[in-house]
């Protein structure tokens, strides 16, 4: 056996389709070192059971206070992943902090809470799958679905929850796109944080003003309550989180489960032979190409061995989603396969893509219910779509951390 160390992969901050390279990456081992953008040394967990384990591990810290190399100032400033290691908000926070930031907010995401939305996304459903077809006519056959219907949907409920009026949401969503993005330049790294923080600064300032019934309202009524409940800057931090993560994820997951039905009508008749649900479809997606390939960072508080890999202290850790849905060792030798009847492994989560353990998605059932009425009303309404571009055609998007296409033009 060669006892070469394997050199460190350099992520890709074009980002691309991450498949190819994970599988070269789990046949070496669960754990990966990497380099990150600015030539940062970091590592990657990548298999299913190793990530399940660092993802609940007592060890590892999520507060940027760990992460050694940006605390001793080797980090240079306009880093396109800053924004994910310092923001203040639940992703970045442990222990009671992390449970008093996620209990704010939490009250938005119940069960109950969902039901009670179903209507309302039912019907921005029904609205922009009738823009979808009003934008094909006008296109002459051919519109992008993402930008009429996959983008539209959770942005505006998202939007919505918080408060944020209708001239503020492309806007966001531009300055989202530049936040995750990690082949942005320094200086526009810089701009489009400090734009987004203004943004959601004057929105929060509005609802101070003018409370509703929204999330927004809800935090700053916290924040104004005293004592330690939110700061000004955990405000801030949350509605970025919140901005961010609640359209983005749910846009690449409709995204990406229109594009693999697409590519394997046999499992979207199964779906319509009543067969297998549109919740499958959904999970299945979710595995097979999750919405978020790489996100930063975890950092374990000592040195820590995953899989038989040492992580040493303070080391900025991916976890490594759309990897960890095909690994073999979890999901069968057919990981690469498309199965919306895919069974459950026994003792095996499906997947891992929305997180594990104490910072697993809060807004995962929002996602869910989002995605599985887009994806059933879509091909209920447009039985006949299918892709105007062969998939190896499709623009990627530009970022490690999202997967998926930028356009999606379809024909109906």
């Amino acid at each position: 056996m060669d006892s070469t160390p394997a050199t460190p992969y350099r992520m890709n901050p074009t980002g691309g389709c991450p498949h190819a390279d994970n599988a070269r990456l789990l046949a070496r081992g669960a754990v990966a070192e990497v380099v990150l953008p600015g030539e940062v040394e970091g590592m990657a967990v990548l298999g299913h059971e190793a990530l399940k384990e660092f993802l609940a591990h007592p060890d590892v810290a999520k507060g940027a206070r760990h992460f050694t190399a940006l605390r001793e100032g080797r980090i240079a400033e306009g880093w396109p992943l800053t924004t994910f290691a310092t923001v203040r908000g639940m992703t970045t926070a442990d222990g009671d902090d992390h449970r008093r930031l996620r209990s704010l907010v939490s009250k938005a995401f119940t069960a109950r809470r969902m039901e009670e939305l179903r209507p309302r996304v039912e019907e921005l459903t029904d609205e922009l799958l009738d823009g979808l077809g009003r934008a094909v006519e006008d296109g002459n056959g051919v519109a992008d679905l993402r930008q009429h219907f996959a983008l539209p949907l959770p942005l505006g409920v998202i939007s919505e929850l918080l408060g944020v009026d209708v001239e503020h949401r492309d806007r966001l969503h531009h300055l989202s796109n530049q936040v995750v993005a990690t082949d942005i330049a320094a200086e526009k790294a810089v701009a489009a944080n400090r734009e987004l923080v203004a943004v959601l600064g004057a929105i929060a300032a509005a609802r101070a003003e003018r409370p509703g019934d929204d999330l927004t309202s809800a935090l700053i009524e916290a924040r104004d309550e005293g004592g330690d409940r939110l700061s000004q800057e955990e405000l801030i931090g949350t509605l970025v989180l919140m901005i961010i993560a609640g359209h983005e994820t749910t846009l690449h997951l409709i995204t990406n489960a229109v594009r693999a039905l697409c590519g394997h009508r046999d499992q979207l008749d199964l779906v319509r032979k009543g067969d297998a649900s549109w919740a499958d479809v959904v999970e299945e997606t979710l595995r097979w190409d999750a919405p978020v390939s790489y996100f930063p960072f975890r950092y374990p508080v000592r040195d820590l061995t995953v899989d038989g890999t040492v992580i040493p202290r303070g080391t900025p850790v991916l976890a490594g989603y759309s990897a960890a849905g095909r690994d073999r060792a979890a999901h069968g030798p057919d990981a690469d396969r498309f199965d919306v009847t895919r069974p459950g492994r026994p003792g095996t989560v499906r997947h891992l893509s929305l997180g594990h353990g104490a910072h697993y998605c809060l807004g995962a059932p929002l996602a869910r219910l989002e995605a599985t009425i887009a994806l059933e009303r879509l091909f209920a309404r447009f039985p006949g779509l299918d892709l105007a571009l062969p998939e190896a055609e499709l623009s990627r998007h530009s970022s490690f951390v999202g997967n998926s296409v930028r356009t999606l033009p379809v024909r109906i």
